[in-house]
């Protein structure tokens, strides 16, 4: 069983027991989370989708951990005229083990 779920502005494709690192979530680590924005679920090759069909759906996990991502660098230069700006930003985000998927 499969589903797809949005959280943070983005969408992931999840299956029970899978790890994935998703925008940061409040909890600390072993806290159970909730999806309720479900897109799509697969069940034995069938293929659920839309409103009246997901409106109960959900998705459940829980946090692993609550940690930062890799370092973005931002470089601004400009020739010829000593301009140069270092900026680096670490995105907050949670770690989240899916459980269960309901329909």
């Amino acid at each position: 069983m499969e589903a797809v779920i949005a959280t943070g502005g983005k969408q992931y494709r999840v299956s029970p027991g899978q790890v994935i690192s998703i925008e940061k979530l409040p909890g600390d680590k072993g806290s159970a989370v909730e999806f309720r924005s479900v897109l799509l679920v697969t069940r034995d090759g069938e293929v659920i989708a839309g409103e009246k069909a997901l409106s109960r759906a959900k998705v459940s996990g829980e946090v692993v951990a609550q940690g930062r991502r890799r370092k973005v660098s931002v470089v601004k230069f400009k020739r010829r005229k000593n301009y140069r700006r270092n900026r680096g930003h670490r995105q907050a985000a949670t770690t989240v083990r899916i459980t269960t998927i309901e329909v």
